[in-house]
C-alpha cells in the first residue's frame, strides 16, 4: 500500500499534529521536501509533503499565505509540514485558516522532530512499497510462467493474469481475432476492440496504446506481441484504474512470455513452411504419392479430401502510402491473407499448406473449409475497401487495383489432378486482374463468356492492326466493308441473309468481301481468318469496363 499522511501522523516517533485537513489524510505521498522558498512550485513534482518553517514567508499576513498555500495545492503539494517553535513559537492562525481554505492537510511538526525524520519515514516507505511491488511482480512472473508452460498454455497464463489485475485479459491473433480472454465475458468486450487492434498492428513491435472501452468503465491498454516488423499477436488488458508497479511488472511478464511463444509458433511454421514447399513441388510434378509420403500427419488429411488452390498476388495501387516503400504494402496485402486462412483454419482444426512463391502465394485449403471462406471473405472485404476508397475517381479497376490484392481459386480437386487445379487457379487469378476483381473462381471462368476477355490491351492492339486498312478504306467513303463483314460473319457466310441485314444486292455483298479479302491479303475460306476477323470484331467493339 502507498505511504500517506495518515501513516506519518500515526508514526509514533514524528509526534506530528493535525492543525487542518484531517478529513484529507489518506491521500498517498511520493515524498517529503524542506524548501524554504517564496516560490517552491517550480521544483515540486505533485504529490509532496512540503517541509516549512516560514524563514521567508510572513506567516501572520493573511493574504500574503493564502496566496502561498492557494499555489502550492494547486501544484499538486498534498500537505504541509509546518515547525513549530522556530521562527515562530506557535502555529499563525492565518495559515492554519489558509490551509482550511483549500482543504489542504496541515500538520504541526514539533522542534524536538527534525525534517530529516520525516524524509527519512517517507523514503523507508517508499523503498517498502516498491519493495513488496517487486517482490509481488516476480512472483507474478513464477506463477505466469509456470501457466505458460501448462497444457492449457496462453489461457491458463491469461487467467492468472487476469487474476493479478483484477481485471480481465484477451489475446489476439496476428489476423485481429480473439484467441482467448479471461475470464470468459471478456471475450465480447474483446471483439469490440477489433479496429483498436487493427490500427495497433500496423505500427512495427513492439508498440502499445491505451483505449476506453465506451460502453463500459475499463481502461484497456493494447501491447503487440513479437519481434518482426509485423505484430504476431495483440495482448489486451482491461483495468479500473491505471496499473500499478505490480501489476506492471506482470503485464510486461505475461508480453514477454507470450512473444516467446508466438516466436517458437513462427519457427514452427517456417519449418511447417518448408515442408508444405515440397510438398506442393512434387504434387505440381504429378507425383502424388510422393507428396503424401511427405506430408504425414501434417498434410495427410488435407490430401485426403478434395482440395482448392488459391493463387494470389498483390496488385499495384496507384501510388505508396507516405512513408511505405512500394513493397510494403504488397507483402501486407499476402501476410494479412495469409494470417486470416491461418486463423481460421487453427479455430476448425484443419490444415493449410501455404507457399509464398516470388511475389505470389499459393495454397492449398479444404474444399468447403474455414479456409476458403476467410478468403473469400478478405477479398470480399479487401474489394469494398478499395470500392469506398474509389467512390469519386472513375474506373472500376482503379478501385480493386488500389487495394491491392488479387486472387484465383481452383475447382475442388485431389493430388492427382493438383497441377491441373494450380492452372485453373492461374487462370481465375489472370481474369481477376484483367476484370479489376479482388478474387475470381475458375467455375465462373469456365461458365462465362470468352468475350469479357478480349478487352485485353494486347487483344485490343491486334483487332486494331488486323481491322484498320479496312477502316481506313472505308473512312474514304468508298464502301462500308467493315460493317459488311460483321454481317457476313453474323450470318455464318449465308449471302441472302446478310444482305438482307444490310439492304443491300448480294451481288453487291460478295463484290465487298473479296474487297476485304484484297485489302487484308488473307481468304475468307479459311476458318482459322474467319474466326480472328470476328474476335477482331468483338474486340474493338466491347466496352473499355469489361
Amino acid at each position: 500500500m502507498p505511504h500517506t499522511l495518515a501513516s506519518l501522523v500515526n508514526h509514533t516517533a514524528l509526534k506530528l499534529t493535525v492543525l487542518a485537513g484531517g478529513e484529507r489524510l489518506e491521500v498517498p505521498v511520493r515524498w517529503a521536501h524542506a524548501s524554504e522558498l517564496i516560490d517552491p512550485v517550480p521544483y515540486m513534482e505533485g504529490g509532496e509533503l512540503l517541509l516549512i518553517t516560514a524563514l521567508k514567508l510572513d506567516a501572520e499576513d493573511a493574504e500574503a499565505t493564502r496566496r502561498y498555500v492557494r499555489r502550492v495545492a494547486e501544484a499538486g503539494v498534498v500537505g504541509l509540514g509546518f515547525a513549530v517553535g522556530v521562527n515562530y513559537e506557535g502555529v499563525p492562525q492565518a495559515l492554519v485558516d489558509a490551509a482550511r481554505e483549500q482543504g489542504l492537510p496541515l500538520l504541526g511538526v514539533p522542534r524536538r522532530t527534525p525534517f530529516i525524520a520525516i524524509s527519512k519515514a517517507v523514503s523507508a516507505a517508499v523503498a517498502a512499497d516498491q519493495y513488496r511491488a517487486v517482490t509481488a511482480g516476480f512472483e507474478a512472473q513464477r506463477e505466469l510462467t509456470r501457466a505458460a508452460l501448462s497444457a492449457e498454455g496462453p489461457a491458463e497464463l491469461l487467467a492468472r493474469l487476469a487474476a493479478h489485475l483484477d481485471g480481465w485479459a484477451a489475446l489476439y491473433d496476428a489476423s485481429g481475432a480473439v484467441v482467448a480472454a479471461a475470464p470468459d465475458w471478456a471475450a465480447r468486450r474483446a471483439a469490440r476492440l477489433s479496429d483498436d487492434v487493427g490500427r495497433l498492428r500496423e505500427r512495427p513491435a513492439p508498440a502499445s496504446s491505451v483505449v476506453s472501452d465506451t460502453d463500459g468503465d475499463d481502461r484497456v491498454e493494447l501491447q503487440s506481441l513479437g519481434t518482426g516488423r509485423r505484430a504476431r499477436g495483440v495482448l489486451a488488458v482491461g483495468t479500473g484504474a491505471p496499473l500499478g508497479t505490480a501489476e506492471r511488472y506482470a503485464v510486461h511478464s505475461a508480453v514477454a512470455l507470450l512473444t516467446l511463444t508466438t516466436e517458437r509458433s513462427r519457427a514452427l511454421q517456417d519449418a511447417e513452411q518448408r515442408l508444405g514447399a515440397a510438398v506442393l513441388k512434387m504434387l505440381l510434378a504429378g507425383e502424388p504419392d510422393h507428396a503424401r509420403a511427405v506430408a504425414g500427419r501434417l498434410y495427410g488429411g488435407l490430401l485426403d479430401a478434395p482440395f482448392r488452390v488459391v493463387v494470389a498476388e498483390p496488385v499495384a495501387g496507384e501510388e505508396p502510402s507516405s512513408g511505405v516503400a512500394a513493397g510494403a504494402g504488397a507483402v501486407g496485402v499476402l501476410d494479412g491473407l495469409a494470417d486470416a486462412m491461418d486463423s481460421a483454419a487453427a479455430r476448425t482444426g484443419e490444415a493449410v499448406l501455404a507457399v509464398p512463391d516470388g511475389g505470389r502465394l499459393i495454397v492449398l485449403v479444404a474444399d468447403g473449409g474455414a479456409a476458403a471462406d476467410a478468403c473469400a471473405a478478405y477479398a470480399a472485404e479487401a474489394e469494398a475497401r478499395a470500392g469506398a476508397r474509389a467512390r469519386g475517381r472513375a474506373g472500376r479497376a482503379a478501385a480493386a487495383h488500389g487495394e491491392g490484392v488479387a486472387v484465383g481459386l481452383s475447382a475442388p480437386t485431389g493430388p492427382i489432378a493438383a497441377a491441373n487445379a494450380y492452372r485453373q487457379a492461374e487462370q481465375a487469378l489472370s481474369v481477376a486482374r484483367r476484370r479489376g476483381r479482388a478474387l475470381v473462381e475458375h467455375e465462373d471462368v469456365a461458365a462465362g463468356s470468352v468475350l469479357p476477355l478480349l478487352a485485353d490491351d494486347a487483344v485490343r492492339a491486334f483487332a486494331d492492326g488486323l481491322l484498320r486498312a479496312l477502316r481506313e478504306h472505308d473512312a474514304t467513303g468508298r464502301g462500308d466493308l467493315v460493317a459488311s463483314l460483321r454481317a457476313w460473319l453474323a450470318r455464318h457466310g449465308q449471302w441472302d441473309a446478310a444482305a438482307a441485314d444490310l439492304g443491300v444486292h448480294r451481288h453487291t455483298l460478295r463484290y465487298r468481301m473479296r474487297r476485304v479479302e484484297e485489302i487484308l491479303g488473307r481468304s475468307l475460306d479459311d476458318a482459322d481468318v474467319r474466326m480472328e476477323l470476328w474476335l477482331a470484331l468483338k474486340a474493338t467493339s466491347a466496352p473499355q469496363g469489361e
